[in-house]
């Protein structure tokens, strides 16, 4: 099966249990792995484990191997391995904590406040 079709039939899914925020990302360019990272909100940990087993299921029914599934037992982030696709499924808090798609979108992450500071007297360091 095309890998565009897989990812479509993944995107069904999850819609069809209803994943909220899903986001397809496109990181054939960032790495080698997979073709595509599919990142989506379940409310709960019931939610969560039903959208995975639901995007197996569909899956499986046409044709594609299910390559893993890490994370079902707690249901906060179950990931659904398809091989040149990678499913996330997880509550908002912890995808808002881990932030994919910051991670993975390509975009530089947001600055972080340091609170170190020059020894009176030293040389302040050097740029990178």
């Amino acid at each position: 099966m095309h890998v565009e079709a897989v990812r479509q039939a993944a995107v069904e899914a999850l819609e069809e249990i209803k994943a909220k925020d899903i986001t397809v990302l496109d990181v054939r360019k960032m790495t080698s792995l997979f073709d595509y990272m599919i990142v989506a909100t379940a409310e709960s940990a019931r939610q969560t484990k039903a959208l995975a087993r639901n995007v197996q299921d569909k899956l499986k029914v046409l044709g594609v191997r299910v390559q893993g599934l890490e994370g079902e037992q707690t249901g906060e982030w179950v990931l659904v391995d398809l091989g040149d696709i990678i499913v996330h499924v997880m509550q908002p808090a912890i995808r808002t904590y881990y932030n994919l798609e910051q991670l993975w979108g390509g975009r530089p992450p947001a600055p972080h406040p340091t609170t170190w500071r020059t020894a009176p007297g030293a040389e302040p360091p050097a740029a990178l």
